[in-house]
């Protein structure tokens, strides 16, 4: 045998690996493909592992919107929130109504009925329950397009962190007559004129 023959023989046995490793890459492409299309059909069909998978979805702490906005972009709505929980009803379904605003630190104070019940601009996690400094009790909901949306100055009843909170329905009670607002998105500060 000489070195030429060895080298052909060296090439035949590398384009015969490379054939079998991209054959048992694809092989194992196609399984993966096999049982996440098996989940989602499962998921698609079965309402208590719906329920299930939210549970345990929203209770970490992910970036609702972006997970949402991929996933849609993806697989649709298999996992609607809408389609698990028909029973509720929405308890307001209006805009926020106020008698005056004006700016105050990086939002807005409104100018509401004293005992005024705020409900949600639109639809969203809540990603934050507590105290800010100079805004009072603080629920922080992140909507359904990205925006973080503060409602300070408020008492909450039966709001929890990673609840899905619907368009219009109640959030708590105004202290007193004032209501502060801040809208935010990517840790930048927004106009509250265009959510208003």
């Amino acid at each position: 045998m000489n070195i030429d023959d060895y080298r052909a023989g060296k090439k035949v046995v590398k384009k015969l690996k490379l054939k079998s490793s991209v054959k048992i890459f694809i092989s194992k492409c196609l399984i993966v493909i096999i049982l996440l299309l098996s989940t989602l059909i499962l998921i698609k069909n079965n309402t208590s592992l719906k329920n299930n998978i939210i549970k345990y979805v929203y209770e970490d702490n992910l970036e609702f919107t972006k997970l949402k906005s991929i996933y849609e972009k993806y697989f649709g709505k298999i996992l609607s929130v809408d389609k698990i929980t028909p029973n509720e009803e929405k308890v307001f379904n209006e805009k926020i109504s106020y008698d005056k605003a004006s700016v105050y630190k990086d939002g807005v104070v409104l100018n509401v009925n004293k005992g005024y019940m705020v409900p949600t601009l639109e639809a969203g996690i809540v990603v934050f329950i507590g105290e800010k400094e100079g805004y009072g009790n603080t629920v922080i909901i992140e909507q359904v397009d990205g925006v973080d949306v503060w409602y300070s100055n408020i008492s909450t009843s039966n709001i929890k962190m990673y609840d899905y909170i619907e368009k219009g329905k109640l959030l708590g009670e105004v202290n007193g007559e004032k209501l502060y607002m801040v809208f935010q998105k990517e840790g930048k500060y927004l106009n509250y004129k265009e959510y208003l």
